[in-house]
């Protein structure tokens, strides 16, 4: 904390109660308690944190009702939490649908509703509310509505007990998963960038790409991957990362609203890349039912190929452009790497245990604790009081703003299972198809991107799967399959126009125009936006099969992307022209969505590679003009 707010006593206030999250977290990793005991208190924390960090900002009251409201709010909280402590057992014994809802359970639901509503306005904005409010609406008028959406809708008891009441609603698996993965992860994200563990990744991303053509848009991208995998937020990234990036590819040459827009789709990527990937990734584990690890495992080949053709894109940008790479001056002002190596150390060890067996919140609790001590090893790196002091704020203020929004999904959840919302949306989403994969498949895309402007990754995922996924599975298409194409479109919708929280972010940092960034962004995510399609029809790229079956997939998708990011590029040894670009481009395309091995994507493959190799003929026998038609 900084001097002021040592003085502060709301801070200190928040700081305290922060320990006492931690230390409550660290019980349950070495003495689970029963689901109705410990999800209730790690919301009601997560909720007074927020409540603290993110006061009543409505400037037209004044401060003495602000500050009224957020004691109230407070008050309301702990009343919520001693309603679950006091009735725990009778809240764990009771028979849903059966035992009866007394007014003391409708008067606390309805508070607890309430406080989260307030708390996902304060945490992520209107949207969600508004997506919130409109299941509640349904919950109670869904007989009034016309077709596959009516259903007979529920009193207030039942909406009460199937919200509140069960681990089926707010405390269901949401809220577990912010228990059980999200917490430790957060701790761990905080614990590492306050030790210097940020700075490290983007200056070894620098020493690894700055002197090579377009080297600064190539070390941004390196470094916000690395740092986007442990922090887990595409906004929360490029405000940690860009500050340093963007200003260092404007100074290369590249353009303000371009060097936005590549520090906003690289760190968007950041949730797909393992080994933490986004929070919505232990959400997937939840819902699936499977470790949290065999999901980082799926995840790679995937995150591989975002990145790789991200990093090819730019560089032959870079070579269309003539982008300049640093110079031996610039170069020479990052801190050397030696003397902080050593702190690679605490992801490394985090991967380790995880690669080992190890559970996935002990692994984070460990490696949370090894970045209190790798610093010690070089005198350079010794951390104090403050650094310490920053990680322990910062964890349960982080987790408060990630755990009140999901657990407020869990309304969405509960509503539209038990309204069977789910499956009809998934029958009509199947009928307007009629049938196709690819028709559905684009529908659903869409849907994701849609729903996700403005909603952050987890709260679009989380409605994606209770919509989308079943509609997929019903195409025959395998469930971990189904549930990586909803989550990889709710990612990029981060940067999808025009509504885009990530680009918007980097525009603030770069000072750069917030709708050409947009755009810059979600033309750069177009080179890998596809990539969904190809793991649907090759359960291999999420690796799932033989070692050699896995190792052809990535194979050919790398080459794929590949192809597909020539075009996006313009550059083949030579500028390219559309009249070369457009069918390299299509082949790209086709070979990216084909099966792979089918006799449309070998003979993608064999059109698209033999049109850049011609070019690249030509470019080499020096000629110095433009391609405009592949057949020149």
């Amino acid at each position: 904390m900084t001097p002021s707010q040592t003085r502060d006593p709301v801070q200190i206030l928040a700081f305290v109660i922060g320990l006492a999250f931690i230390a409550f977290q660290v019980w349950l990793l070495f003495d689970p308690q029963q689901p109705l005991f410990e999800r209730p208190v790690h919301l009601c924390a997560a909720l007074v944190l927020l409540f603290l960090y993110k006061p009543l900002r409505a400037e037209r009251l004044p401060k003495v009702a602000r500050i009224a409201i957020d004691v109230l709010m407070i008050a309301g909280s702990l009343a919520v939490l001693g309603y679950y402590l006091i009735g725990y057992e009778r809240l764990t014994t009771r028979m849903e649908n059966v035992s009866p809802v007394f007014d003391l359970d409708i008067l606390f639901g309805a508070l607890l509703v309430f406080l989260l509503l307030e708390g996902a306005r304060r945490a992520v904005g209107w949207v969600l509310v508004w997506v919130l409010l409109a299941f509640i609406a349904y919950a109670f008028w869904g007989n009034i509505l016309p077709g596959w959406l009516n259903f007979r809708g529920f009193d207030l008891d039942a909406a009460i007990e199937i919200t509140t009441m069960t681990t089926a609603g707010v405390l269901g698996i949401t809220t577990s998963t912010s228990v059980s993965f999200i917490f430790y992860f957060v701790l761990f994200g905080a614990f590492y960038a306050a030790v210097g563990g940020g700075q490290l990744f983007i200056d070894l991303a620098i020493r690894a790409a700055g002197r090579a053509t377009g080297g600064t848009a190539k070390a941004a991208i390196v470094g916000s991957s690395l740092m986007g995998s442990i922090s887990g937020s595409a906004v929360a990234n490029v405000v940690s990362t860009g500050v340093f990036t963007i200003p260092l590819m404007k100074r290369t040459g590249v353009p303000a609203h371009r060097a936005a827009g590549i520090e906003a789709i690289a760190s968007t990527g950041g949730q797909l890349m393992p080994p933490v990937m986004g929070v919505a990734a232990f959400i997937m584990a939840e819902l699936l039912g499977i470790p949290y690890g065999d999901i980082a495992l799926a995840g790679l080949i995937p995150a591989i190929a975002f990145y790789l053709a991200l990093m090819l894109v730019v560089d032959l940008t870079a070579r269309r452009d003539g982008i300049r790479p640093m110079t031996a001056q610039e170069f020479e002002k990052v801190s050397p790497i030696g003397p902080r190596l050593h702190l690679i150390l605490p992801p490394l060890i985090l991967i380790a245990m995880l690669v080992n067996g190890f559970s996935a919140a002990y692994a984070a609790v460990i490696a949370s604790i090894s970045c209190l001590i790798v610093p010690f090893l070089r005198s350079g790196t010794r951390i104090g009081r403050k650094e310490l002091v920053v990680a322990l704020r910062d964890a349960p203020k982080q987790v408060a703003e990630v755990a009140v929004p999901i657990a407020a999904i869990g309304i969405v959840i509960a509503v539209a299972v038990q309204s069977n919302l789910a499956l009809k949306f998934a029958g009509s989403l199947l009928s307007l198809s009629e049938g196709s994969i690819y028709a559905s498949l684009a529908m659903a895309m869409v849907g994701c991107i849609v729903m996700g402007m403005g909603l952050p990754t987890v709260a679009a995922y989380i409605i994606g799967a209770v919509l989308f996924v079943p509609a997929i599975e019903d195409l025959g298409i395998p469930p971990l399959a189904a549930h990586f194409f909803i989550f990889y479109y709710c990612v990029l919708s981060m940067v999808t126009p025009p509504v885009a929280l990530a680009s918007f972010a980097a525009a603030a940092v770069g000072q750069a125009s917030s709708v050409r960034t947009s755009l810059s962004a979600f033309g750069l995510s177009l080179v890998a936006f596809f990539i969904p399609f190809s793991f649907v029809f090759d359960s291999g790229i999420l690796a799932q099969g033989l070692p050699a079956e896995i190792a052809f997939s990535a194979a050919s998708l790398l080459v794929s992307t590949a192809l597909w990011a020539v075009a996006f590029g313009g550059w083949a040894g030579r500028p390219l022209g559309w009249g070369a670009r457009l069918p390299i481009g299509a082949a790209g395309l086709i070979a990216v969505i084909a099966p792979s091995g089918s006799t449309i994507w070998l003979a993608a493959l064999a059109i698209g590679w033999s049109l850049v190799a011609a070019v690249v003929v030509v470019a080499r026998r020096g000629s110095g003009q433009s391609i405009t038609n592949p057949a020149e």
